[in-house]
């Protein structure tokens, strides 16, 4: 008897269905599960990179724990909120930004211990983050001249633009310009008045517009490794406008759940990194274009991390 159209429909159909049915399981079958990892992220800038990259060595080495690396993500307030959602674990924040640009709230002349406190207590009582140790520096907002100006302008202080500002061009980055600690307030404690409002570009754009007298002033960072090879000068902040910026790594809660040798292993960075080691750092991937996971292998090396 012959089969009929329909039949044979019927027929391919059911066959389609079983091979889609095989080759999910065959699929499903060669899938590893997903090994437990980390992913530690940074911001848009090569201090936050190089500082992603000591982490996630450090760990491989100190635990063996898988770590993934997402780096350059952007500013503050994006990379906060990659951790707050868990696409991150961890990453390095400054603690006077961690107050002033996640928290929004005043320094109100504390230590750098007393907003280190403070802000490791909201983090976890709001956020479900630690912060651990220090890592031994601090990196605070640098407003930074071309040397020669500092030097025929006869320029050492903050307080040392006012009779010039009406005629100074500012360069900033997006989230100074807009930051509680940022632009409007340091023009204010300091009676600035430029010849126009701030030119905003990428942080790594500031320093070549100053070289090139784009701009006359730019909020760069006190880390910076490209100041001193520049030639640049950053000026003293003598009504101690900026509060603390102490580096500190800060984990989600879950990590430290999942992963309890996590918390040794950044215990290990403690106080490792002065200043002027992280601006020479800084300085070897920005002005000797070496590449950040080399650089930061030796750095290890000299630690006898």
């Amino acid at each position: 008897m012959r089969n009929s159209p329909n039949m044979r429909r019927n027929l391919l159909r059911i066959l389609y269905f079983l091979y889609v049915l095989n080759l999910l399981y065959f699929t499903s079958a060669c899938r590893k599960p997903a090994q437990p990892h980390l992913t530690i992220g940074s911001k848009f800038f090569t201090e936050q990179v190089i500082l992603a990259e000591l982490l996630a060595q450090h760990i491989e080495s100190r635990t063996h724990i898988p770590v993934e690396r997402k780096t350059n993500l952007g500013g503050t307030l994006l990379v906060h909120k990659a951790l707050l959602v868990g696409d991150l674990d961890l990453y390095v924040e400054y603690t006077g930004t961690a107050l002033t640009a996640v928290l929004n709230e005043s320094p109100d002349n504390e230590d750098g211990a007393q907003i280190y406190a403070r802000v490791q207590r909201q983090y976890s009582e709001r956020f479900n983050l630690d912060l651990t140790e220090p890592l031994g520096f601090e990196n605070t907002f640098a407003m930074v001249v071309r040397g020669a100006d500092a030097q025929n302008l006869h320029l050492r202080t903050m307080s040392d633009l006012a009779p010039i500002a009406s005629k100074w061009r500012v360069g900033v980055g997006y989230e100074f310009l807009e930051r509680p600690d940022g632009f409007p307030g340091w023009s204010s404690r300091y009676n600035l008045h430029f010849a126009a409002q701030p030119n905003v570009m990428d942080l790594g754009l500031l320093y070549r517009a100053l070289l090139d007298h784009q701009v006359d002033i730019v909020a760069g960072n006190s880390t910076d490794g490209l100041i001193d090879s520049l030639h640049l000068f950053a000026l003293e902040d003598d009504r101690h406008y900026f509060p603390p910026y102490d580096a500190v790594p800060i984990v989600r809660h879950d990590a430290f759940a999942k992963f309890p040798q996590l918390r040794e292993a950044l215990a290990d960075l403690h106080n490792k990194i002065s200043a002027e080691e992280m601006r020479h750092l800084n300085a070897q991937v920005d002005a000797d274009q070496r590449d950040v996971a080399t650089v930061v292998r030796a750095f290890r090396a000299s630690k006898n991390l």
